[in-house]
């Protein structure tokens, strides 16, 4: 039988949806993680970052969870603003818009953890950005819980962003405000603090997370903070405009792929 990972992975590629048998099934989060990282391998893809999700009240509501995930961002699904990008119907795609920090150095494994002003310290570059996400899972996101979505490649689907702001200090990340439209009509606004009441809150967190597992982060990678305006669905020819003021701003066009 073909494993979960190449199935999970087979289900990205050609917009499947899978039955997750009940012995398939995460028991908890170090063999969720396993998953992921089989699925990832069967990509054959490299990451150049990570993506964190479930920062928000209401992304851990939907998930049942009290806590973030991450998965790492693939290249062959990172995107540069203006962008097309091709989705399935039958994933359920819904945008995220969310702050991107660049780690300007590394933050290797140590037994100490890393503190808020360090991680501060450790970013070079702050982008607005739009997160595609969905569910390889028959179903869609809805009820699946933090186990099955860290598996699934952390529900992304794909990662948009904008210029890199290396001016980023002259901004509140925590006050600063974003708005989403889609189609021109604008759907919803937040801010940072709706990612565990800070962006660099959400670095802090993965740095930390990475630390206690022996990987940490490297100079260079992009960070996803998680949602800072809800969930919005989104379909075939939709136009999303991600407006961050003066951090940039993020657009995005949506074509449908056929399911193979």
């Amino acid at each position: 039988m073909t494993s979960l990972a190449e199935r999970l992975w087979q289900s990205r590629r050609y917009g499947r949806n899978i039955v997750i048998a009940d012995h398939e099934t995460p028991k908890n989060n170090e063999e969720a993680i396993a998953i992921q990282q089989a699925a990832i391998k069967c990509s054959g893809l490299p990451s150049i970052g990570f993506k964190v999700g479930s920062t928000s009240a209401e992304a851990q509501n939907i998930l049942k969870t009290t806590e973030p995930g991450a998965c790492p961002i693939l290249s062959g699904f990172f995107y540069i603003s203006p962008a097309t990008i091709p989705i399935f119907e039958t994933h359920k795609p819904a945008v995220e818009c969310e702050f991107v920090l660049r780690v300007g150095r590394d933050l290797p494994p140590r037994n100490k953890k890393y503190s808020f002003e360090e991680t501060l310290h450790a970013i070079d570059g702050v982008a607005a950005a739009v997160e595609v996400v969905g569910s390889r899972l028959a179903g869609g996101l809805m009820g699946k819980g933090r186990l099955l979505t860290t598996m699934d490649y952390g529900a992304n689907i794909a990662l948009a962003i904008g210029e890199i702001c290396t001016r980023w200090q002259d901004f509140d990340l925590a006050e600063h405000e974003v708005k989403v439209s889609v189609n021109d009509t604008v759907r919803e606004r937040g801010t940072g603090a709706r990612a565990l009441g800070h962006p660099i809150k959400v670095l802090q967190w993965l740095a930390n997370t990475k630390s206690q597992t022996g990987r940490g982060l490297l100079r260079g990678e992009i960070i996803s903070t998680g949602t800072c305006t809800g969930l919005i669905p989104v379909s075939n020819g939709d136009r999303v405009v991600a407006d961050f003021g003066g951090l940039g701003r993020v657009e995005v066009m949506f074509m449908s792929r056929e399911i193979s």
